[in-house]
């Protein structure tokens, strides 16, 4: 048993709480064994009844060791310490070596109680390892030792298990926060991913559209011209035709295949519709979108930009904020287009706000804004809710 803190769910035995449990089964059994082998070497009065006594702590300490309600339950480790402490009684009444049995016993109480009960029950087996050790003085003279040896054996319990509680604690969170970094890395490292497929999709749905469709349209346009100048019996009309309807069917194959590498989100309508979506769909808080000014057509980087931030950020009120109202406002000016998250959620301070946290991140969105020439900021304090607001500049076709 390892002076290790009890956790709501038992993590696996690293090497040293291993170690720190052999440690304590071996100084309890060293110890018994050396208060039996006593009281049978020195010929000790009684000293069947003290081999017995050390046999019967043994026995009960065995049990609870193999025991798995001791481990999970404190009722049941309650009630294991008590038997536990009424053969270790036993043992004090009929040796003073019992004494020794104390040390082991704080670890126990301190490992298995909660802090204020095992602080009393140190308390209780202080006093009574000091009372056994004066029972068996005979009227003779008592040394302070008698009395500091448990007290001061108990304040080194008490330190120590408090201390590697202390330690184990700051562990556990440098573990928790191992795993998160490792777990954002893994998001990170995906979201990457989807956004260089998402480039490259919308990369290829440009050049479809600016290249082949484009020149399709314009062969089209040619041959229709080449119909007209020609005479209506004219023998190259019939193959003007045919080239014409191909042309046609290329042109409506090639804008099938821009339509299926537009971002999934934005297929459906505009960018207006999508947002509206996702407000519908968003679990948690009521959210609200509204639009405001004359919508425009904007290229697909900007809306893939705007729909992933408001996803970005209404993500984190959904997991953060504990907000009971959000709202996203998408407004169209003269020469920039402006998308704003407002939530009344617990806020937070942004100059601590922790890097990468939840996938995209704050950091991601600022890229997002700032690689097509926007600005991205965020107002929050503690308890006064957050505004996240992303300002992009129209390109001169949009404007």
């Amino acid at each position: 048993m390892a002076a290790t803190p009890r956790s709501p769910a038992p993590r696996p035995l690293t090497p040293v709480s291993r170690v720190l449990r052999l440690c304590l089964h071996a100084l309890l059994f060293g110890l018994l064994a050396l208060a039996a082998g006593r009281a049978v070497t020195d010929s000790v009065p009684r000293a069947n009844w003290v081999v017995a006594a050390c046999a019967a702590v043994a026995a009960v300490y065995g049990a609870g060791v193999r025991a798995p309600a001791v481990h999970r339950s404190p009722r049941a480790a309650g009630v294991w310490l008590a038997g536990l402490g009424a053969a270790w009684t036993a043992l004090l009444v009929v040796s003073p070596d019992g004494v020794w049995i104390a040390f082991p016993l704080y670890f126990l109480e301190l490992h298995l109680l909660r802090l204020r009960w095992a602080i009393a029950a140190v308390t209780v087996t202080a006093c009574a390892a000091i009372g056994g050790f004066v029972a068996h003085t005979d009227g003779g003279a008592v040394s302070p030792g008698a009395f500091l040896g448990p007290l001061l054996g108990g304040a080194v319990a008490v330190a120590t298990v408090l201390g590697y509680q202390a330690l184990y604690r700051e562990s556990e969170r440098r573990r928790e926060l191992i795993e998160e970094l490792i777990a954002t890395r893994a998001e990170l490292a995906a979201a990457e991913r989807d956004a260089g497929i998402l480039a490259e999709r919308e990369r290829l749905a440009r050049e479809i559209h600016d290249t082949l469709a484009q020149g399709l349209s314009s062969i089209q346009l040619l041959l229709r011209a080449a119909e007209r100048s020609l005479p209506q019996d004219a023998p190259a009309l019939e193959h003007i035709g045919r080239a014409r309807g191909a042309a046609q069917d290329n042109l409506a194959e090639a804008r099938r295949f821009v339509r299926a590498l537009t971002p999934p989100d934005l297929e459906h309508g505009s960018l207006a519709a999508a947002l509206e979506r996702l407000c519908a769909a968003a679990p948690g808080p009521r959210v609200r979108f509204c639009l405001s000014g004359a919508p425009r057509v904007l290229p697909t980087p900007y809306e893939v930009a705007l729909l992933r931030i408001a996803q970005s950020a209404l993500a984190n009120v959904v997991r953060h904020a504990r907000a009971d109202r959000a709202e996203i406002t998408l407004t169209f000016m003269d020469a920039s287009v402006t998308l704003d998250v407002v939530d009344d959620g617990a806020g937070f301070d942004p100059s601590s706000a922790p890097s990468g946290e939840g996938g995209f991140g704050l950091p991601a969105m600022r890229s997002r804004a700032e690689t097509l020439g926007g600005l991205f900021t965020v107002e929050s304090s503690p308890g006064q809710g957050t505004a996240v607001a992303v300002t992009l500049p129209l390109p001169l076709e949009a404007s």
